[in-house]
C-alpha cells in the first residue's frame, strides 16, 4: 500500500512538473494557407502571424518570455501580426502579476509591414468592466479595435471587443467590415462570435480556450470556455462558407499548467483562389 501511494506521488509529481514545463515551452509555429474569395486581384499573399493569451504573469509568462516568443514572431517576417487577446492575467495562484504597462512593454519590439493590431479579451477587463490596456498598447504602436475595422494591405481586419463583459457589438462591427473594401478577416478574442456573423465573412480568428488548457489524450478538453462546448475548442472549423481558426494561446489561467495543449501561434498565408 505505502509503494502505492509513493508511486502515486511520484507520478502527480510527474504531471505537474510536465504541465508546467508545457506551458513555459516556446510555443510551435502551425502554418496554414487560407485562399479568400474576394483577395483583389494581382495583390500579393500577406503573411499574418495569430496570437492569443499571452496572460503576462508569474511564473510561467513574465515580460522577458514575452520578449523572446516576439523575437520568435519576428523571424516569421510576418507582414502583419494580430493579437485576439487577453494580454493581461488577474489570477490569483500567481507568483507576480504584472499591469498594463508591463504587459505590453515587450509587445514594442514586434516587426511587421502592416504593423500589429489587438483586440481586448475578458482577462483585459476589470470585473467592473474598466481597462487601462488600450493607450499601453497604443504607445508600444499597436492598434486596438473595438467594434472598429481598418485596412491593411489588401485585407480589411475587423475587430470585435469583448464579448464577455458586454462590449461586443455585432452590427457596429459589421457596419464598420462592410464599410472598407477587400476580404474581411474577423479578429475576436472568443470564437463564441462566429454564429452572430453574416455568412459572407469567411475567416474569424480567435483564442480564449487555450485549447482546453488540460486536455488529457483521450479525454480531450476537460473545459473550452466556450458556450458552444467543443465546436469551437480547438484548431481549423470549416462551416458553411466561412473558416474559424482557435488557438492555442501562449500563457495559462486558473493554473500555471498546460497537459495536452502546447502554447502555439499561427502564421497564415492569405492569397485568392486558384492559387
Amino acid at each position: 500500500m505505502k509503494r502505492l501511494f509513493l508511486l502515486l506521488v511520484i507520478l502527480g509529481i510527474g504531471i505537474l512538473a510536465l504541465g508546467y514545463a508545457t506551458a513555459t515551452r516556446d510555443p510551435v509555429v502551425r502554418r496554414l494557407a487560407v485562399h479568400l474569395r474576394n483577395w483583389p486581384a494581382g495583390a500579393a499573399p500577406m503573411r499574418v502571424v495569430l496570437l492569443s493569451d499571452l496572460h503576462v504573469a508569474g511564473p510561467d509568462t513574465p515580460p522577458a518570455r514575452i520578449a523572446r516568443i516576439v523575437a520568435q514572431v519576428n523571424a516569421l517576417h510576418p507582414d502583419l501580426v494580430l493579437i485576439a487577446g487577453d494580454i493581461e492575467q488577474e489570477r490569483t495562484l500567481s507568483t507576480r502579476l504584472y499591469d498594463a504597462a508591463e504587459a505590453s512593454a515587450p509587445l514594442a519590439g514586434l516587426r511587421a509591414r502592416y504593423g500589429t493590431i489587438a483586440v481586448l479579451g475578458n482577462h483585459d477587463y476589470s470585473d467592473a468592466g474598466a481597462t487601462d490596456l488600450p493607450p499601453r498598447l497604443a504607445a508600444a504602436g499597436i492598434t486596438v479595435l473595438r467594434n472598429q475595422a481598418v485596412r491593411r494591405g489588401a485585407l480589411t481586419i475587423a475587430g470585435a471587443d469583448d464579448l464577455y463583459h458586454g462590449k461586443f457589438r455585432p452590427s457596429r462591427l459589421i457596419r464598420a467590415a462592410y464599410a472598407l473594401p477587400g476580404p474581411v478577416l474577423v479578429l475576436s478574442h472568443t470564437p463564441d462570435v462566429a454564429p452572430m456573423l453574416p455568412p459572407d465573412l469567411p475567416l474569424v480568428l480567435a483564442g480564449h480556450t487555450h485549447c482546453g488548457q488540460i486536455a488529457p489524450p483521450l479525454l480531450g478538453p476537460i473545459k473550452t470556455a466556450s458556450r458552444y462546448g467543443r465546436r469551437y475548442a480547438c484548431g481549423l472549423i470549416r462551416e458553411p462558407g466561412r473558416d474559424v481558426l482557435v488557438t492555442a494561446g501562449i500563457g495559462t489561467s486558473g493554473v500555471p499548467l498546460r497537459i495536452g495543449a502546447v502554447p502555439d501561434m499561427w502564421l497564415l498565408t492569405l492569397d485568392g483562389p486558384g492559387r
